[in-house]
């Protein structure tokens, strides 16, 4: 459910925060009512922000819904139309890419399912493709550029630029950002906004890549940084420069609005490069809280993940929706890969006093 996107609640005020809760509620009841249930399992909080780069170009579009759990059991207005449409189609197409992936590897959950693992990625590749062709794109691009990603990482060795391993992801977000332009009806912002996803898209890949170095490290799994000898200060440089070319591509943009999309995609993009690049600056490892002398007997953090089977990760995880662990507790364990999870919804400890954004 997460991507590398995390808002805070405080730097986004009342009104942004708004926003983007209606596009995360939009996409996750695009995919229930047009993909069933189990598909409301990709929502994340990145894919969201192709919902809003619609409406920050065409303007605002909601419709009511009914109380949620995840919202406090609160009604709330959601946003409705191609936008949230799209950003269903783009989820499902890139989940199931990534589920054939770990089943390839035999690695994560979707490793050990098999079969089944495999089941569900065709299902949800055919629902998105489907949902793509209705709103005249063929997401078949995207999913080329996917799968050739086995192929560039086989050809990638010492030396080798690290960012022709990012380029099939790379490629894959570009496009699919990009057809935020031509379904809001403005063509002309299609080659500034392929130029912001593409960055994007590296900034994710590279993130992805630093976050598991010294897991892939001890395991000997293939890593983008080891295999190409890419120094971790390298990454953080390229992801600098990459959000320093999504802010100049995003001027070039004719928005209505650009507020939220603004919000997400320079600042708080730049908040997860820090996350994840000015924590390995420190010394020793992170400072995690062990609440398990509260109220809860909360599953432990452990600096080793102990990765979870198929049926004890269920278990975790519907004890951790009962307990409220996903929503309540900063740090959380993943239920399934027993990682350190950040909890966005957790403000505790941040610097909040963002107000640099000249859009605010």
């Amino acid at each position: 459910m997460f991507g590398i996107i995390r808002p805070c609640r405080n730097r986004m005020g009342a009104e942004l925060r708004s926003a983007w809760l209606a596009h995360l509620c939009g996409m996750c009841l695009s995919l229930r009512d047009e993909h069933g249930h189990l598909s409301r399992l990709v929502t994340n909080y990145d894919g969201l922000m192709i919902s809003a780069a619609v409406e920050a170009q065409s303007g605002v579009s909601r419709r009511p819904a009914g109380p949620c759990a995840l919202r406090g059991l609160k009604s709330a207005d959601v946003a409705v139309g191609s936008g949230a449409r799209l950003a269903a189609s783009v989820s499902l197409v890139l989940a199931s890419l990534k589920i054939h992936d770990h089943v390839d590897d035999g690695d994560g959950l979707a490793g050990r399912m098999g079969w089944a693992g495999r089941a569900v990625a065709q299902r949800w590749a055919a629902k998105g493709l489907g949902t793509a062709a209705d709103l005249g794109f063929d997401a078949s691009v995207m999913v080329d550029s996917v799968r050739r990603q086995p192929e560039v990482e086989a050809a990638a060795g010492l030396g080798s630029s690290v960012l022709v391993v990012t380029e099939p992801t790379e490629t894959a977000t570009g496009f699919a950002v990009a057809q935020t332009a031509f379904i809001a009806g403005k063509p002309q912002n299609a080659e500034p906004l392929r130029e912001v996803g593409r960055l994007f898209g590296r900034v994710a890949h590279l993130i992805d890549a630093v976050e598991d170095l010294e897991d892939d490290r001890a395991s000997g799994a293939w890593n983008p940084l080891l295999s190409t000898g890419t120094s971790v200060d390298e990454a953080h440089r390229l992801c600098l420069d990459a959000v320093t070319g999504i802010r100049l591509a995003l001027d070039e943009v004719e928005f209505t609005d650009a507020r939220l999309v603004h919000k997400l995609l320079v600042h708080e993009l730049e908040e997860s490069i820090i996350r994840v690049f000015g924590k390995r600056r420190g010394s020793g490892k992170p400072t995690w809280s062990d609440p398990g002398s509260g109220l809860w007997a909360y599953p432990r953090l452990n600096w080793q993940p102990q990765p979870r089977g198929c049926f004890a990760g269920c278990g975790a995880f519907l004890y951790m929706c009962g307990t409220c662990q996903f929503c309540c507790r900063d740090p959380f364990p993943g239920p399934w890969s027993d990682k350190r999870r950040d909890n966005p919804f957790d403000c505790d400890g941040c610097d909040c006093d963002c107000n640099c954004c000249p859009c605010d």
